[in-house]
């Protein structure tokens, strides 16, 4: 499964010049420019943002720069949102291996971005607070594009040539079959809001808390099984480059997708998050937060954001089309791709199983640091070789048939694990 490839985090380090040699022999295509804009407004007071775009994979090496954007929609207060946007990055950062390369490093972005929602939610729970959060967390590296989220709020890419996608998932279950089944199995109850007479009013809710998304962080009063687990996907922009439009849900009940990028093509980043937010309220009014950040990802060559597509396009410019490929695939079709206007699909994964998600350690090396300690996969606290316990020991999701096998969790993260797959109550408890 392509979600149990990425590597852990211990291997041997490498030097710097051995990591700086190789970044520069990695970079045959030139970077592009990253420009952004962001506007909100607000309601609640409950919608937060982050944008940092001055991260380093190598620190001290401007080559290896890479730039995130999140947006964070809280619910039943602000403290969720708060705490999210001040910890996730810096768990998915110290859930990723040291000493890769540029590919390997995007290769085994998923899997920590994975750990890093997982272990910023067990953090939170632990304060007793019962807020809420959606996050859908953006990393841009020069022409890839990886997004993981939970809940409703957005990430779409508006690729050169008028294509409009979405690299995100909406966890509503009034809309996600298969998340509503998810949680009955490990033991919600779905149902609309009760009112005086019988009847049945608003969106499907989850029971106890009337939680209307499947998957947050935070929300410990609802229950485990509203999984912190994100959806990931990560793609390959071609050489045109895109805009990526990244909004609360505020945007996203207002305008479709293709509408919210529409309404602001021809525009650059600032005056486009302006736009967007505009259109939203002109169209619905100020009914909840709104929050917009919009990223334009640009050729060196050229510094315009993406125009309108004209009436007559060529057919083949125009084609999106998203291809998983090996990672070990052959550099000419990423090259043949990006000429065309392709857009490549390097991974996608939305399974709320934990075990699924952190996959098999093929190396028996990387579920060790370098003192010989074994690490939990989520929370990377150091583990005796006799305390670790396999994220597929005993787990009926799994297919793994070798259940000593790494990645390996503390006991705490372990009884995170069961209890999101509903095998025993949270041992967390709301002050």
């Amino acid at each position: 499964m392509a979600s149990g490839e990425g590597r852990r985090r211990h291997h041997d380090l490498v030097p710097l010049a051995a990591l700086l040699k190789r970044e520069m022999k990695s970079e045959k295509m030139e970077k592009p420019t990253v420009r952004f804009g962001h506007a909100a407004q607000s309601k609640k007071g409950e919608d937060y943002f982050l944008i940092k775009t001055d991260c380093q994979r190598v620190p001290g090496n401007p080559s290896s720069s890479f730039s995130v954007f999140a947006i964070f929609d809280g619910h039943n207060g602000n403290a969720a949102a708060i705490f999210t946007r001040e910890n996730l990055l810096n768990h998915v950062l110290s859930a990723l291996p040291r000493g890769l390369g540029r590919d390997e490093w995007l290769h085994a972005l998923p899997r920590a971005l994975v750990a890093g929602f997982v272990k910023t939610d067990k953090e939170f729970q632990s304060r007793g607070e019962t807020s809420g959060t959606t996050a859908t967390f953006v990393i841009v590296d020069r022409w890839t594009v990886t997004v993981a989220s939970v809940g409703d709020s957005r990430c779409v890419l508006d690729a050169q040539g008028g294509a409009v996608s979405s690299l995100t998932v909406d966890h509503r279950l009034e809309e996600n079959i298969e998340e509503r089944e998810r949680v009955t199995a490990s033991g919600g109850e779905v149902g609309r809001l009760s009112i005086v007479g019988g009847a049945e009013i608003g969106p499907l809710r989850c029971w106890p808390g009337g939680l209307c998304l499947s998957r947050s962080i935070g929300d410990m009063d609802v229950g485990e099984f509203i999984v912190p687990i994100p959806y990931v996907k990560q793609v390959k922009l071609s050489k045109a480059g895109g805009r990526l439009i990244i909004a609360s849900d505020g945007i996203w009940d207002a305008l479709s997708s293709e509408m919210a990028a529409k309404s602001c093509r021809g525009l650059p980043a600032e005056l486009a998050a302006m736009q967007v937010v505009k259109e939203a309220l002109r169209t619905r009014g100020l009914k909840d937060d709104t929050t917009c950040i919009v990223v334009d990802i640009i050729p060196p060559d050229n510094e315009l954001p993406p125009t309108p597509p004209p009436q007559k396009r060529n057919k083949l410019r125009d084609l999106l089309s998203f291809r998983k490929r090996s990672r070990d695939s052959a550099s000419k079709l990423s090259k043949k791709l990006s000429a065309i206007n392709i857009v490549e699909e390097l991974f996608e994964e939305g399974s709320a199983m934990l075990a699924e998600r952190l996959g098999n350690d093929d190396n028996l090396n990387t579920g060790q640091s370098t003192s010989g300690i074994f690490v939990c996969a989520v929370c990377q606290v150091d583990l005796a070789p006799s305390e670790g316990i396999s994220v597929h020991a005993g787990s009926i999701f799994s297919t793994s048939s070798k259940p000593w096998q790494g990645p390996f969790l503390c006991s705490d993260c372990r009884d995170k694990k069961d209890a999101m797959e509903g095998k025993r109550p949270s041992g967390v408890k709301v002050s």
